[in-house]
């Protein structure tokens, strides 16, 4: 008989779901690019971040 290995990856995904909701706050957006966040937050973090460096 096999063993039926369950796996849980609920730290990452929560870590995901915090760093969208961190992208939303800190960036203070708008409801439709919230939504785009939810894929896109690491370029709204970049394009943001990347006037500190210029």
């Amino acid at each position: 008989m096999e063993k039926i290995r369950i796996e849980q990856h609920s730290f990452t995904g929560g870590l995901w779901f915090a760093a969208w909701l961190f992208t939303i706050g800190f960036l203070k957006l708008s409801f439709w690019k919230g939504v785009f966040a939810i894929i896109l937050w690491p370029y709204y973090l970049g394009v943001s971040f990347s006037g500190l460096i210029g």
